[in-house]
């Protein structure tokens, strides 16, 4: 199992772009409603937040526009307890915050994502603006396929990161994450082929493993093919998620540890109250990354992702809500024989 590096300044620290959610209130159609709340979140900031909010110092490394959107930005990586010592501002007068609008679906109408991202300020980040010692400050350093699907200049950067990373001792968590509406599927696989040699904690889903990487067989099976190919992989993980409706979803997770050959699932999360999806799966990486954390151990790993996961489904906007006493509550109740309280008083 993964011994990491507790002598560092940070537990976790992740890159990605920092993004403006606006979305209708309620049920509204972006089409038709005239009001947005607005929110900040992006797949990796879902992550350290995560993390940070059961108890551990994590860092994000990020690049804003120096104007009122980027200082709420600011804001809320600090509400959430995650560092800003790496965020790195746009002074220049073009510098924009991307944008998603997103819009809550209801059965028979899917929830929906509109992007406006083009040309943030995210995507003119170099590795020259970020010192040296950002390299050794980290245990776990994280990424996602979103954060190198945003330009080659970003994929670049972002993947000589990982290489540094990985070569001053840090762990190297990634997340392949695929959207096909950010980049082609052909590219999109070149580049995941270059990067796993580095990668230590691989999440992927089943459906991204058989679609681009070509992997049959079960589930099980697909792991071991991923740990026999790249042998830097100790832990790979893969959430399942079966929505019956936008409201009601069951979830759970299969994780593998290469070493030991050794898979772990527990019972699923089923009919999940969905208030809000968006960030679950990061949710399940925080949860997951934490307890590898503190535990050393991939049942606690799925048992914390699955928790974490299953409370942001219930949980306005992109990141988790929560502390550490939360969740465990929640893995005590799911484990729990018997009847359960409604309420918690």
């Amino acid at each position: 199992m993964i011994k990491p590096l507790f002598d560092r300044e940070f537990c976790v620290l992740g890159i990605g772009e920092v993004m403006l959610r606006l979305s209708p209130v309620g049920k509204e159609r972006i089409s038709h409603c005239e009001t947005f709340e607005k929110n900040a979140g992006g797949s990796e900031l879902n992550v350290v937040s995560g993390i940070s909010m059961l108890g551990m110092r994590t860092g994000i490394i990020t690049k804003l526009p120096r104007n009122e959107i980027g200082k709420f930005v600011k804001h809320k990586v600090r509400y959430c307890g995650t560092s800003d010592d790496y965020i790195i501002y746009d002074d220049s007068s073009d510098g924009r915050l991307g944008i998603y609008y997103y819009e809550s679906g209801a059965y028979p109408r899917p929830s929906v994502v509109s992007y406006d991202r083009a040309h943030s300020s995210f995507t003119t980040f170099k590795k020259e603006e970020l010192p040296e010692e950002v390299y050794t400050s980290a245990s776990v350093f994280h990424t996602s396929g979103i954060t190198l699907a945003l330009g080659e200049s970003v994929r670049e950067n972002v993947v000589d990161m990982m290489k540094l990373f990985s070569e001053k001792g840090a762990v190297v968590s990634f997340d392949v994450n695929y959207r096909a509406a950010l980049w082609e599927e052909a590219v999109a696989k070149e580049t995941m082929l270059r990067v796993l040699p580095y990668v230590n904690i691989l999440f992927v889903s089943e459906e991204t493993s058989r679609r681009m990487f070509g992997m049959t067989g079960t589930l099980e099976e697909i792991h071991r093919q991923f740990a026999a190919k790249y042998p830097n992989l100790e832990i790979i993980a893969s959430t399942k998620r079966k929505a019956t409706t936008p409201q009601k979803h069951t979830f759970s997770s299969l994780v593998y540890d290469c070493r030991e050959d050794r898979h772990f699932e527990e019972e699923p999360y089923r009919d999940i109250d969905v208030v809000d999806r968006i960030g679950s799966g990061d949710a399940y990486v925080a949860g997951a990354l934490y307890a590898l954390l503190r535990f050393g151990d991939i049942e606690q790993m799925a048992k914390y992702g699955d928790a974490m996961a299953s409370l942001k489904n219930t949980i306005l906007g992109d990141t988790t809500e929560c502390d550490i006493v939360d969740i465990e509550r929640i893995i005590r109740r799911h484990h729990a024989d018997g009847p359960k309280s409604e309420m918690v008083r």
